[in-house]
């Protein structure tokens, strides 16, 4: 029996596995989930949402149970997975069903084209492939914008009431009931059990949805978290926004209608600066009369050098002396030289 490594998780490896286990691989699910993994599917097909005329792409199909639940509403599904005795089971299960198209795929290089699908999911298989980081990015690039995408897997209970007795039920129970049932399946449940243990918990799952470019993303758990339901949307793409004011560049003028720069006069037509008589051409300063060549103020005849208001060349008879300034005798005093 060929075992996967949980590190590693080479494809090759896990796709011979599940090769091993593919003919009783359903009869297994249902004992070892006590029927619960048929609820899970109801939950799952009902969160997708499938209506006549979808395109949905399921990942990790398997045998093609999850496919044919979308078909049922009409919903045309292209069931993927790398295990070719999955899919070789599937063809058998479901050979008369035209709405369910088996392909041979790799979740993290699909083989698809951009915005080709209206939904994708992936039941308990993503914590199987080596990059979910990547299968994830896959699943956003073949989704149109839009649309959903849905993941089913198993996670950590929050309880610690149902998350021990779901550990050791996982560890212990599971892979002998399974190796029961089919003795080659005992060491593909151990394999199973330890990537449920080291798979994260629902909100880093969450988180992941968000960094893949996913919007609204949300969870819900089912029975008590042993299973968690992740859903996230691929956004809508938005549309280019074209101006009305601005015109076509056809009907715009050409600019060769317009007058050329060069139909201005230029600057060099302009009388240039030279023309204009030099500075030098003007009367320099020197030539005007000088400040020396006035009279200087000393020129100007000093108040002592005035004629005394009393001196008769001043061309006017001097007043009559005023008894303020006229000696004891009846004589005027002689000027002191200061005018009145």
């Amino acid at each position: 029996m060929t075992r996967a490594d949980t590190a590693t998780k080479h494809a090759a490896d896990v796709s011979a596995m599940f090769d091993e286990v593919s003919p009783r691989y359903d009869l297994i699910n249902d004992v070892l989930t006590v029927g619960n993994d048929r609820l899970w599917r109801i939950a799952t097909t009902r969160a997708i949402a499938p209506r006549k005329g979808m395109r949905i792409l399921d990942l990790a199909a398997g045998t093609g149970t999850s496919s044919a639940a979308l078909t049922a509403q009409g919903a045309h599904v292209v069931a993927a997975d790398f295990s070719r005795g999955m899919l070789e089971e599937g063809r058998r299960r479901h050979a008369g069903n035209d709405l369910i198209e088996f392909v041979q795929a790799d979740a993290t290089a699909l083989p698809f084209e951009d915005d080709s699908f209206d939904a994708a999911t992936i039941s308990y298989g993503l914590r199987n492939v080596a990059d979910p980081r990547a299968a994830l990015a896959e699943m956003r690039r073949v989704v149109k914008p839009g649309g959903r995408v849905v993941i089913a897997e198993f996670s950590t209970p929050p309880s610690a009431i149902v998350r021990g007795p779901y550990a050791f039920y996982g560890r212990h129970v599971l892979p002998r009931i399974a190796g029961v049932i089919n003795r080659d399946a005992a060491e593909a449940y151990r394999y199973l059990n330890e990537s449920i243990e080291a798979w994260p918990q629902q909100a880093e799952l969450a988180a992941w949805l968000r960094e893949a470019g996913f919007e609204r993303v949300a969870y819900r758990n089912l029975t008590f978290g042993i299973v968690a339901l992740h859903r996230g949307f691929v956004p809508h793409r938005p549309a280019p926004v074209e101006s009305p004011a601005k015109q076509p560049a056809a009907k715009k003028e050409p600019a060769a209608a317009k007058k050329p720069a060069a139909a201005n006069k230029p600057a060099a037509a302009k009388k240039p600066a030279a023309a204009k008589k030099p500075a030098a051409k003007k009367e320099p300063a020197a030539a005007k009369q000088p400040a020396v060549a006035k009279q200087p103020a000393a020129a100007n005849k000093p108040a002592a050098a005035a004629q005394p208001a009393a001196d008769p060349s001043a061309g006017s008879k001097p007043k009559p002396a005023d008894p303020a300034h006229t000696s004891g005798d009846g004589r005027p005093e002689p000027s002191t030289g200061d005018t009145q």
